[in-house]
């Protein structure tokens, strides 16, 4: 594997499946005496775009509506 002009690397997909490792993680390097290790970042990760859309509309929800009603809404015919 080799470091582009731009300090960049490609992880390989079974590695990063197998870190869990999706697109937007956070990640830090560790620097050690053996080497340097990339790792999941702890803290500081930021929501993602469903958790930061989650919180905003958590609560605002009415339900003016039984379950029945609801259904009989959605139900075809």
């Amino acid at each position: 594997m080799r470091i582009t002009s731009k300090s960049q690397v490609t992880i390989p997909i079974d590695v990063r499946e197998k870190a869990g490792l999706l697109p937007g993680t956070e990640v830090e390097f560790q620097v050690g005496e053996d080497g340097v290790r990339l790792v999941k970042a702890e803290r500081g990760r930021r929501p993602s775009r469903g958790e930061r859309l989650v919180r905003h509309l958590r609560g605002k929800g009415r339900f003016d509506l039984s379950t029945d009603e609801l259904m009989k809404l959605l139900r075809p015919g």
